[in-house]
């Protein structure tokens, strides 16, 4: 499958969206509050991870400075999601997409990945780290509203 391939070759709206990542706490935490925020509140929105992780206090003071919070939502992996019925996955890191690949082998879901950078990576000052992941925020929103509003034929809403 090729990275950023158009979700405009489907003509399916998702009606259930999973955003996966290696451990809930950073990207498809951030993904899930973005395009809640942006999406249909018909879509069924939801992030997983891999493995478990703990919660990342600068996801929350990222999504803060555009209006939005994860509330009391705590990382969580794949096995303890309640519902497992997506029509579309969103995976953000290689560990996540080949998770996603191994779990839809035998199930009509479609899958797309999102590389999409790891902001724990950074190192320096405290804006310097905050920055790193500002623009991964950035990232993700322009990504939902490119590739998943505008198909959907949602005008985009500024966070």
């Amino acid at each position: 499958m090729e990275p950023f391939a158009p979700l405009e070759q489907s003509s399916k709206t998702p009606t259930a969206i999973l955003f996966m990542c290696g451990m809930n706490v950073i990207r498809s935490p951030m993904a899930e509050a973005i395009a809640r925020s942006i999406l249909s509140p018909s879509t069924y929105i939801i992030s997983a991870g891999v493995r478990a992780g703990e919660r990342d206090p600068f996801v929350d003071i990222v999504l803060e400075e555009i209006g939005l919070s994860l509330k009391r939502k705590q990382p969580q992996t794949l096995e303890e999601l309640e519902d497992d019925f997506f029509d579309l996955i969103i995976t953000l890191s290689p560990e996540a997409h080949h998770a996603a690949l191994e779990l839809t082998r035998t199930h009509a879901v479609e899958v797309i990945y999102w590389p999409t950078f790891d902001p724990t990576v950074v190192t320096g000052t405290r804006e310097q780290i905050l920055e790193a992941y500002r623009e991964v925020r950035d990232r993700l929103s322009d990504l939902i509203e490119t590739r998943l509003a505008r198909r959907n034929g949602i005008a985009a809403q500024s966070a």
